[in-house]
């Protein structure tokens, strides 16, 4: 009988993902290969993505998510050639007992499990990795410097962790 390694958890032991907020993800292609894109050299500004066909169809898929969605969008995001980063608010307003907000703990797998899904019909083939990272955003500095961080991936993309496998 073949053994399963366990996954490790990457949520908080201590936190129940049951509020409204923000979130940042960053979920990365199979193995790593570099499908959604290139880093093109120097403009002005420096380094500029240069998506692929696939790049272009999660670029896509993440501007229906902001027209589909009207408790949960993404405020930013940035699609790298093996991975994607995004900062996610959710927002279901009072609508859960009494007046307090609803449970949220559902909707950040549900989301990811949903763009996992329309790129794949999309492109004809699964391109994702099975797991994804996230990190609930703990107030408007962490916020910051996330927004900063995606701002700038494309600028350290050759020091980028997840440059260093290419997976081919």
């Amino acid at each position: 009988m073949k053994e399963y390694a366990r996954r490790k958890s990457s949520r908080l032991k201590n936190d129940n993902y049951s509020q409204n907020g923000a979130y940042f993800l960053t979920i990365c292609t199979k193995d790593r290969k570099m499908l959604l894109g290139s880093v093109g050299a120097g403009v002005p500004d420096g380094p500029q993505i240069c998506l692929s066909e696939y790049g272009e169809v999660v670029e896509n898929v993440i501007h229906s998510i902001n027209d589909t969605y009207t408790h949960i969008s993404i405020e930013k995001y940035v699609v790298m050639p093996n991975h994607v980063h995004m900062i996610v608010l959710i927002d279901r307003g009072g609508n859960g007992p009494s007046g307090t907000p609803a449970p949220t703990s559902a909707d950040i797998p549900a989301l990811v499990s949903v763009f996992k899904r329309f790129v794949n019909r999309k492109i004809g083939q699964n391109i994702w990795q099975r797991s994804y990272y996230d990190h609930v955003i703990r107030g408007r500095q962490d916020y910051l410097e996330i927004w900063k961080y995606i701002d700038e991936n494309p600028l350290r993309w050759s020091d980028d962790e997840y440059a260093k496998t290419d997976g081919k």
